[in-house]
């Protein structure tokens, strides 16, 4: 595994988060030696989902209004069908979003997330995978939709589903750990 000792990452998220979509690239992320951020629209904690319920809560290390994303060097984006439909709606959280894709920095969006990315304007022209139910939204944003755990695309990383995290977390490391995209297209 690479050693990102030096990097920092940030998680954006918010309630309804696919749980094992978090806490597995945390752990992993943190594993690899990053400093990791958990940010959110709003502070205190952030409750996952977890099966058919509400799962547990993670505490917000930031609010998404006192951080920007010169402050980080990759991104992360867990998904779950409440979390990224919340966060797609939020100007400053779709803002976010792009300004690490503007900068060239690694992105890692996994099941639902990719409405994120379609949102944001970065889906068009990029290979991509998404949770199979959103496959037609990510085609339509001008994505070419693979069926496969993990896709990786200049720096954008992206799988399917929980049963696709191992893969998806050690593709991320690496394209952390590789740094910014320069050959990346606008």
């Amino acid at each position: 595994m690479a050693d990102i000792s030096d990097r920092k990452v940030a998680i954006l998220a918010t309630n309804g988060f696919e749980q094992s979509e978090l806490e597995e690239p945390l752990k992993a992320l943190k594993d690899a030696g990053a400093t990791v951020h958990i940010i959110a629209p709003e502070g205190g904690e952030i409750r996952g989902w977890s099966g058919d319920d509400w799962g547990s809560k993670v505490k917000v290390d930031h609010t998404l209004d006192a951080v920007k994303s010169a402050d980080y060097d990759a991104l992360m984006l867990p998904g779950g069908q409440i979390n990224p439909d919340l966060l797609r709606a939020n100007k400053d959280a779709v803002e976010f979003v792009r300004a690490f894709w503007d900068a060239k920095k690694p992105i890692g969006a996994i099941c639902h997330a990719p409405w994120l990315l379609i949102e944001a304007g970065i889906a068009k022209g990029r290979d991509m995978t998404s949770y199979h139910s959103i496959r037609t939204d990510v085609e339509n944003a001008g994505a070419n939709w693979h069926d496969k755990e993990v896709v990786t695309d200049k720096g954008l990383v992206t799988s399917r589903n929980p049963d696709d995290l191992p893969a998806f977390c050690d593709k991320l490391i690496e394209e952390i750990a590789e740094g910014k995209h320069t050959s990346r297209a606008a």
